[in-house]
């Protein structure tokens, strides 16, 4: 995981790096590296859209496009991807992240929520697709840096022709 020691860097800039950081490692499929942005207990959430275009709200009892309950949810999928036990990542995907428009919502002693939007191009089977959308991210603070605590994604353009994954968004 990127160390973020400068001193001079504002905190929304420490946030940018550490999310082109977390970027960056699906784009260059660094699962492993991927893997050290999020804690033990992190929530990973994508609502889908209802019949109503309202996004769903429980993914206990609605319909979710992807969810995991801690890392080991993560760490599970990423182990699928690597050992192409995943018919949905093989053949993987070449991808680039994009984001902007990075906020801070609230701030503790311990964390930091943002928001930002992202877009995604994806190439595979010869053809590209764009996947585009906002997160709202709970950052812990560590020593050095962040880890992720909760990641809710909210897919904009969710007209899906393939299977999506963790590296699409």
């Amino acid at each position: 995981m990127l160390e973020l020691k400068s001193e001079t860097m504002t905190t929304i800039e420490k946030i940018q790096a550490f999310l082109y950081s977390e970027a960056r490692s699906l784009d260059d499929k660094e699962w492993d590296e991927w893997l050290t942005h999020y804690h033990e207990d992190v929530q990973f959430w994508m609502p889908a859209w209802d019949d109503e275009d309202e996004l769903t709200d429980d993914f206990n009892s609605q319909i979710s496009l992807v969810y995991y309950p801690n890392k080991e949810g993560l760490e599970d999928r990423v182990f699928r991807i690597k050992t192409e036990r995943s018919s949905a990542s093989t053949p993987e995907p070449r991808t680039i992240h994009m984001i902007s428009n990075v906020e801070v919502l609230e701030e503790t002693e311990d964390e930091i929520k943002i928001r930002f939007n992202w877009n995604t191009q994806s190439f595979r089977y010869q053809t590209k697709d764009n996947y585009f959308g906002c997160s709202f991210y709970t950052l812990k603070k560590t020593d050095d840096s962040f880890l992720i605590s909760n990641k809710k994604i909210i897919l904009k353009s969710d007209y899906i022709r393939q299977v999506i994954d963790i590296y699409h968004f």
